[in-house]
């Protein structure tokens, strides 16, 4: 199956990460949001990223141009029916998805696979969207996208071994690091084992034995993990982390590992949401 233009859905953080790294494998892009404001910031974040780049030496400025040329920006969804692979990077809300996939299931060409970039949810009710859930996968990016190696490839109930495989080779050629969740359950891998840990952080915290900042530094100290736990909850966005969890508590037969603390919650009722407000468990010169 050959992958020549690449379809991307959302235009934020991750959706403009993913096209940048077609992009950069070589092939044609079509990233699509629904307002061209967010369109265009998220073409300047690729241009953004590429300079950087240039500045360090990594890249050329011949070829940071070469790689913006390939990626075309649009706000109409029906531009994507000439896309050969189409990546979802919408909202983490499963209605919202399941609707974007309806629609991309009657754009695109019946053999075209359709990704999900999910960090969490359903791939099978995803799927069960469409006409083709043989042909909707998990393709879980992490972010900073171009940074990120790692890429969860996850099977719905009805995903097809061949677009599993397809979908493993085209992680490849972008130079990723796949590994295949042979079932579809909540978090996959990373989230999974990921948002336990949050939430016991911050329950460290409640209790009085650390404070944020001492928690952060023994994480990153003692397990040499990049960030600590604050610091990657304020990248994630707050909001994003209470909707995960809260979907982990439902579907994962309310597991009390998986209740909410209370801090979390009146963080997002005081609108500190993390560096995207300026202020979550850190503060932030927001600029």
């Amino acid at each position: 199956m050959e992958i020549k233009k690449i379809g991307v859905l959302g235009a934020g953080a991750m959706g403009n990460g993913i096209a940048q790294v077609c992009a950069q494998a070589g092939h044609e892009v079509i990233m699509r949001d629904i307002a061209d404001e967010f369109v265009q910031r998220g073409l300047k974040a690729i241009e953004g990223f590429l300079s950087k780049g240039v500045e360090k030496g990594k890249i050329t400025d011949a070829e940071k141009k070469e790689v913006v040329g390939r990626v075309t920006g649009t706000t109409d969804i029906s531009d994507l029916k000439v896309c050969d692979f189409v990546i979802e990077a919408v909202l983490e809300d499963l209605e919202l998805k399941k609707q974007v996939f309806q629609d991309l299931d009657g754009i695109t060409r019946p053999e075209v696979i359709l990704a999900t970039n999910t960090s969490s949810m359903s791939i099978t009710a995803i799927g069960a969207a469409t006409k083709r859930p043989d042909r909707v996968v998990g393709m879980h990016f992490f972010n900073p996208v171009p940074l990120m190696r790692l890429v969860e490839v996850i099977k719905g109930m009805d995903t097809s071994d061949e677009t599993a495989h397809v979908t493993k080779e085209l992680s490849e050629k972008l130079g990723k690091m796949p590994v295949l969740v042979n079932k579809d359950a909540p978090g996959f891998i990373v989230n999974r084992l990921l948002m336990v840990q949050l939430m016991e952080a911050i329950r460290v915290y409640e209790e009085g034995i650390a404070s944020i900042e001492d928690i952060d530094t023994a994480i990153k100290g003692g397990l040499n993990h990049p960030m600590g736990p604050f610091e990657l909850m304020d990248l994630t966005g707050n909001d994003i982390n209470y909707n995960v969890n809260e979907y982990f508590h439902r579907e994962l037969n309310q597991e009390l590992k998986h209740v909410t603390p209370l801090t979390l919650k009146n963080m997002i009722r005081a609108g500190k949401l993390g560096r995207k407000t300026g202020e979550g468990w850190h503060r932030y010169d927001k600029k």
